[in-house]
């Protein structure tokens, strides 16, 4: 199964993130491939079975700068994608809130997509996790375990 992780960072920890959730579903034997600052053309060259956006938030709930070309190319043209599964990986800070209101973009994209979320989304409080890859992990094997079954 062809898995694109998606991902907007402001600071590069979703980044971070992003590239370590690459690591984790290519060791638990799909075929991840996440590309900063993608295109809509590559995403849709890449044929995705499944989707994985990592991102945080910044401002008032945004997303960062680098993932809204994306986001906004997708809502524009909305590809037929409808039915596949997909999860998200939301990094925020819990003292805001508008805690990881760039994940809830991310699901409300989802479903206009009409994408099925196959594990309920992962909200990672910055203010209480310094290993946000690790503590990813755990979340990472169920994700990997739901998309092969």
């Amino acid at each position: 199964m062809k898995v694109a992780i998606l991902s907007g960072s402001v600071y590069g920890t979703a980044e971070e993130v992003a590239r370590h959730a690459e690591r984790q579903l290519k060791t638990a034997g799909l075929e991840a491939w996440h590309k900063s600052n993608m295109s809509l053309e590559e995403l849709l060259a890449f044929a995705p079975d499944a989707f994985l956006t990592v991102t945080s938030t910044t401002g008032m709930g945004e997303l960062p700068d680098n993932l809204l070309p994306l986001y906004s190319e997708i809502r524009d043209r909305l590809p037929a994608w409808s039915g596949r599964p997909a999860a998200v990986l939301a990094l925020g800070d819990s003292s805001y809130d508008t805690f990881c209101g760039g994940g809830e973009l991310i699901r409300e994209l989802y479903a206009e997509l009409g994408l099925r979320e196959v594990v309920e989304m992962l909200r990672l409080d910055s203010s209480e996790t310094v290993t946000p890859e690790t503590d990813a992990e755990p979340w990472l094997q169920a994700l990997a375990a739901a998309l092969k079954a």
